[in-house]
């Protein structure tokens, strides 16, 4: 490893020199110097301090505190959805600049032994790779955690069921229902039955103005499945199109639910009375 005087000497220099590598590094990352006060404002994120930092951490080789640090870019880069190619260019920038410094000081200081290059060569570049490699690993393990939490979002937004006394739930639905989202119903109503000892459910359709021949059945399986939990369902806002493709389909809902005209006449039945 590179003597402690010698670690020292670097930090020295390049810390007594640190506006002058900024105003080098702002002139090597163009495209990222026009978005130091963007970067600021948007993510609280001081790119010209963290860069101090990772040279720090790149002379004196502290690997568990560069992790951590790289981490913690990463969170926060990836929760304010900033340009990955704003942060590699920004840190290639970094790593040619501080062998550009490097450069300055060994022709400052002509007395280093030749084999100490070597040694930085690798320390500098090893650092800067893992770095980079944990930073990338932290983004992409947070922007996939935000991504399921919103995928959960839609899911709970697009399945909203309502308690409306102890007992009873409106699932008021709208928009389009496909397989998919007949998937997430049904696992999201099932899975509150059991919750919320639901024992009246009311679906109301009348925002629904299309639905396939295969979502229909699902539903109806849906409707099922609720029975066999003891959850009595309600089908409120039926329109003419989906009642002429459930009777064309052979399908009905004697015995499986009752049918109400409106959501308002259903909640006078079972809530009022």
């Amino acid at each position: 490893m590179m003597g402690l005087t010698l670690k020292k000497d670097y930090v020295e220099f390049f810390t007594n020199n640190r506006s002058e590598f900024q105003d080098n590094l702002l002139n090597e990352a163009k495209n990222v110097r026009n978005k130091i006060e963007e970067i600021q404002f948007i993510g609280n994120i001081d790119l010209l301090n963290n860069a101090h930092k990772l040279v720090m951490y790149a002379l004196i080789g502290n690997k568990d505190e560069l992790d951590m640090f790289a981490e913690k870019e990463g969170i926060s880069w990836a929760s304010h959805s900033l340009t990955l190619a704003f942060k590699l260019e920004w840190v290639q920038a970094i790593r040619r600049t501080i062998w550009r410094f490097l450069q300055r000081y060994d022709q400052e200081n002509p007395i280093n032994e030749p084999n100490n290059f070597y040694e930085l060569e690798r320390q500098i570049n090893e650092t800067i790779d893992q770095f980079l490699n944990t930073f990338f690993l932290s983004y992409s393990e947070y922007k996939d955690q935000l991504i399921e939490e919103q995928r959960t979002l839609v899911e709970n937004l697009s399945v909203p069921i309502i308690p409306i006394t102890s007992k009873v739930c409106v699932l008021p639905l709208i928009g389009h229902i496909d397989m998919s989202r007949s998937s997430t119903i049904e696992e999201k109503v099932l899975l509150e039955i059991s919750k919320l000892r639901i024992g009246t459910l009311v679906i109301d359709l009348s925002g629904i103005a299309e639905m396939e021949p295969e979502v229909i059945e699902h539903m109806m399986r849906i409707i099922e499945g609720a029975n066999m939990m003891g959850c009595e369902c309600v089908i409120t806002g039926l329109r003419p199109e989906i009642v002429r493709k459930v009777t064309k389909l052979g399908l009905t809902f004697e015995h499986k639910a009752n049918t109400k005209a409106t959501l308002q006449q259903a909640l006078e039945d079972y809530f009022v009375s």
